[in-house]
């Protein structure tokens, strides 16, 4: 199946520059970074806009990518593109209804390739704990030069960790005034609980127009990224 993606950061500067950003920012965190689980502390922070415009941008500038719904629980994905029941998903796969590659979808950005989510399951933390996700992940890791895996909100439910355990790396999203220091740092320690590495902090959904210190520098509608201390 093809997915056309939308790709309406193209005519917004700022939001442009912001992904140019934080995709250079990836990779500047070493080639050993290839598989990148991002995650939240709670819903609606914004994390699967991020992890697919964050995939959507690594392609763009030449690298081969794998975008992964893992978000078994309540995919985004799927209702914003009207995704039919037909479509094979990750969940179809974990449980052994199809093979890998029948759950992968090509896009209309040359090098990213998506797999979607897929029906809900009733033991989703059992699926993505599976040995069949493990080989999964590890075997995409010599095809693609990076697997980038939307999971749900670690504050929320425990899936992100499970996922987080074979990733090379976590990124954070947090909404802007939305999050508390306490509750992010809480999130944060879940994630080296599970033995990943923190790569890094978005702060998403920043009002320019009330923030003086982030319009002072010229900062994007995504905020910026930065790399846990």
């Amino acid at each position: 199946m093809m997915i056309n993606l939308d790709k309406n950061h193209a005519t917004d500067y700022h939001v442009n520059e912001a992904y140019k950003i934080l995709a250079a920012n990836v990779q500047f965190c070493g080639s050993n970074n290839k598989i990148i689980a991002i995650t939240s502390c709670t819903p609606n922070e914004g994390k699967s806009n991020v992890s697919l415009n964050l995939a959507t941008f690594l392609a763009e500038t030449g690298k081969k990518v794998i975008f992964i719904d893992g978000d078994l629980r309540k995919s985004v994905l799927l209702g914003r593109y009207k995704i039919g029941k037909k479509v094979k998903g990750l969940t179809h796969f974990l449980s052994g209804q199809n093979e890998f590659g029948e759950v992968v979808n090509e896009t209309n950005v040359h090098r990213l390739h998506v797999v979607l989510a897929g029906p809900t399951p009733p033991n989703p933390p059992e699926l993505l704990g599976s040995n069949r996700f493990k080989a999964a992940i590890k075997a995409l890791k010599s095809i693609y030069d990076y697997i980038i895996i939307d999971t749900p909100p670690l504050g929320s439910v425990i899936d992100a960790a499970i996922v987080a355990k074979e990733c090379d790396g976590a990124i954070m999203v947090i909404e802007s005034k939305a999050i508390s220091y306490k509750y992010a740092r809480k999130v944060k320690e879940q994630l080296e609980k599970a033995d990943c590495t923190l790569l890094g902090v978005v702060l998403n959904k920043v009002d320019l127009n009330h923030d003086k210190y982030y319009g002072k520098y010229d900062r994007a509608y995504y905020g910026e990224y930065k790399h846990a201390q």
